[in-house]
């Protein structure tokens, strides 16, 4: 474990001295990744300017769940690159055969062999528009409240790790340059919003299929709402082990399939 995090500490060093060699690449890609964010959170305002309420959660309580949910997404895009190109680059045009000879378990360097820290940029928005719209909401949030959320944006990260890896791992099966992440990378904004608008089944499926309501809306709404949704607080560490064992599993089964590409 200590070997892992000083790699980790020493490829994110690297990585990030070569992605700011060219520093005005970097700030625009960093500004237009944020952009899409903030056109998102106006999305929010255009919303509350047709009715003030959304299934009885007030604008500036939706503002700190939208922001909130960039945390976990902003920690997540920052280490998930490789996923989205893992069929193509790595299997199909045979670079997974140099991860599997390197001394380092073949998990860890298909995470953390690139970060996209233009994404940090997102997780700052994050903690400007909960700080904004905390100063309108009519309570205060506790040192232990803090730290909570803190956690759960770790564990929110883990969780979309989790969901995305399981999907990736389809390809050891099925090839195909595209993969089936991008469908489902979809379904990320709907946790953004409260559960309370969707119907029972979609309430079921981004609950306990895609549990990408852990990942943002009950670790918000358990500070927000207090003992309404205290239980999916509790829940929260336990789904998160839950989606990433089952995921790592899933990994291990499909590097055990994996033939090479034979060139």
């Amino acid at each position: 474990m200590r070997r892992h995090i000083s790699l980790l500490a020493e490829y994110f060093v690297q990585y990030g001295k070569v992605r700011l060699t060219y520093r005005g690449d970097f700030v625009l890609s960093v500004i237009t990744m944020t952009m899409a964010s903030v056109f998102g959170a106006a999305i929010v305002y255009l919303i509350f300017g047709r009715a003030p309420r959304l299934a009885c959660w007030s604008f500036h309580e939706i503002l700190f769940l939208y922001g909130f949910s960039l945390l976990p997404l902003s920690l997540f895009n920052m280490v998930s690159i490789n996923l989205y190109y893992f069929s193509d680059k790595y299997l199909i045009q045979g670079h997974f055969d140099r991860v599997l000879l390197r001394p380092v378990n073949s998990l860890f360097r298909i995470l953390f062999e690139q970060f996209r820290l233009e994404a940090l940029g997102d997780g700052i928005l994050g903690l400007g528009l909960m700080m904004a719209s905390a100063q309108y909401l009519d309570q205060s949030f506790s040192a232990a409240e803090i730290l909570f959320l803190v956690f759960a944006a770790i564990c929110g990260a883990a969780i979309y790790v989790s969901v995305f890896l399981a999907l990736t791992c389809v390809s050891f099966w099925m090839e195909d340059r595209i993969g089936v992440i991008p469908p489902v990378y979809n379904l990320l904004t709907f946790g953004r919003y409260p559960m309370d608008i969707y119907s029972g089944f979609i309430r079921i499926v981004l609950s306990w299929v895609v549990p990408f309501g852990f990942a943002t809306f009950y670790p918000t709404a358990s500070v927000l709402r207090g003992d309404a949704y205290a239980v999916y607080a509790w829940l929260l560490p336990l789904v998160t082990l839950v989606s990433a064992g089952l995921s790592c599993w899933v990994w291990s089964r499909g590097v055990r399939n994996y033939s090479s590409t034979g060139s």
